[in-house]
C-alpha cells in the first residue's frame, strides 16, 4: 500500500470515529473510538500472516498430522516419518493438501487476527488497561486516543481466547479438508480417495452433510483454539520483556521483538494445545463411513492405547515448525498493521 493510500486510510478512519470515555480500575478515564467499533484492518493483515505461515510451515504440519493419525508403531518418530514420506512419495509430498490451507489459512488468520484486534479494542473499552511506562517509544498518532494506556496482560489473553473461538467457525471445514488430504499415503494420485480439495469437499458433503461433515469436530476445534489465550498472553509478556534490552548492545527493533516474541510464544500454544489437536485430527481424518464418536470417547481410546504419550504425538514437528512459521506470520501481521495505521494496543512494542 502506498504512503498516500495509507494516509487516506488513516484520515478516513479518524473522521469516521467519534470519541467516548471509559473508566479504568484506578478511576482514570481513557478516550476510545466510538461510533462503529468494528475494525477490518486486522482481517486484512491476517491474510498476509496466513500466507506466510503456510509457506514456511506446511511441510512440518504434514509430518505432524501423519504421526498423529497413523496406528501406533507406524512411525518411529518425526525423522522416520519424514524419510519414509520423501522416499515413498517424493519430497513434494510434504506439501500435500497445501491448497486448502494456502487459501484457508489466509481466511483462518484473517478471522483470528481480525477478531483479535477488535477484541483487544473491546477489552480496552471495558477497562482492561494500565499505564504504559514505555509507550512513548513507538507511539503513533492513533495511540493518543488511549491516553497513554495499554491493554493488560490478562486482556491480551482473553482477547486471544475469544479470537480462538471465533476463528474455529472458519477453521473447522478448512482443516477437515486439509487433514483428509494430508493422510493419503498413496504415491499414485489415481489411487487416492480424494483427487483434491474440491473433490474432497463434494464427497464429504454427499456422505455426511454440511454440519455433520465439514463442521464435524467444531467443539473440539474450539477447545483446541482456546490455547490462543496462552499464546497471546505470553507473546505480550515477551514483548514487554524485550524492552529491558533497551540501551544495551542487544536492543531490539520493534520488528525483531515481534518476530522472536511471536515465534517463542507459539511454544506455549502447543504445550496446551497438542493433546486436543491429537483428538481433533483423529475426528477430521476418520473415514467417511465411520460412525460418529465423541471427543471424550476418543480421548479414552488414546489413553488406554498409549497413555499420556498418545496425546503428545506429533509434538516434535510442532516445535520445529512453531518458531519459524509463527515468527514470520506475526512479523508480517505487525508490519501490515503498522503500515495500515492500526491502533496500537500494546504500548511495549
Amino acid at each position: 500500500m502506498s504512503a498516500v493510500a495509507t494516509a487516506e486510510y488513516a484520515s478516513a478512519a479518524a473522521e469516521f470515529a467519534a470519541t467516548s470515555m471509559t473508566s479504568t480500575s484506578d478511576g482514570a478515564t481513557v478516550e476510545v473510538a466510538a461510533g462503529s467499533h468494528i475494525r477490518v484492518v486486522g482481517a486484512l493483515a491476517g491474510i498476509g500472516s496466513g500466507l506466510a505461515k503456510v509457506t514456511v510451515g506446511h511441510g512440518f504440519d504434514t509430518i505432524k498430522t501423519r504421526i498423529q493419525t497413523s496406528p501406533p508403531g507406524t512411525y518411529r518418530g518425526a525423522i522416520d516419518c519424514l524419510v519414509r514420506t520423501v522416499r515413498n512419495e517424493s519430497f513434494f509430498a510434504l506439501w500435500k493438501g497445501m491448497t486448502p490451507p494456502m487459501f484457508g489459512q489466509a481466511a483462518i488468520d484473517s478471522a483470528l487476527l481480525g477478531s483479535l484486534h477488535n477484541y483487544r479494542l473491546a477489552f480496552m473499552r471495558a477497562g482492561f488497561v494500565e499505564d504504559s511506562p514505555v509507550r512513548a517509544r513507538y507511539m503513533s498518532d492513533a495511540d493518543t486516543e488511549y491516553g497513554g494506556k495499554r491493554l493488560t496482560l490478562i486482556g491480551h489473553g482473553l482477547a486471544g481466547l475469544c479470537a480462538g473461538f471465533t476463528s474455529a467457525i472458519v477453521a473447522t471445514p478448512i482443516e477437515t479438508l486439509k487433514v483428509k488430504l494430508q493422510v493419503q499415503v498413496q504415491r499414485d494420485s489415481a489411487s487416492r480417495q480424494f483427487r483434491g480439495p474440491l473433490d474432497c469437499a463434494v464427497k464429504v458433503l454427499r456422505a455426511q452433510g454440511l454440519f455433520g461433515g465439514l463442521w464435524r469436530g467444531y467443539l473440539t476445534s474450539s477447545l483446541y483454539r482456546s490455547s490462543f489465550f496462552w499464546m497471546f498472553l505470553s507473546m505480550e509478556g515477551l514483548m514487554r520483556a524485550s524492552t529491558r534490552l533497551d540501551g544495551t548492545p542487544y536492543e531490539m527493533s520493534k520488528g525483531a521483538a515481534t518476530f522472536w516474541s511471536g515465534g517463542l510464544a507459539s511454544f506455549s500454544f502447543w504445550v496446551f494445545g497438542i493433546p486436543i489437536d491429537n483428538i481433533k485430527n483423529r475426528i477430521f481424518s476418520a473415514p467417511l463411513s465411520a460412525p460418529r464418536i465423541s471427543p471424550l470417547d476418543l480421548a479414552r481410546q488414546v489413553w488406554h492405547a498409549e497413555r499420556l504419550r498418545g496425546f503428545y504425538k506429533g509434538f516434535a514437528p510442532c516445535v520445529l515448525r512453531a518458531l519459524p512459521a509463527n515468527a514470520c506470520a506475526f512479523f508480517a501481521f505487525d508490519w501490515i498493521m503498522t503500515h495500515l495505521g492500526a491502533e496500537d494496543v500494546r504500548g511495549s512494542s
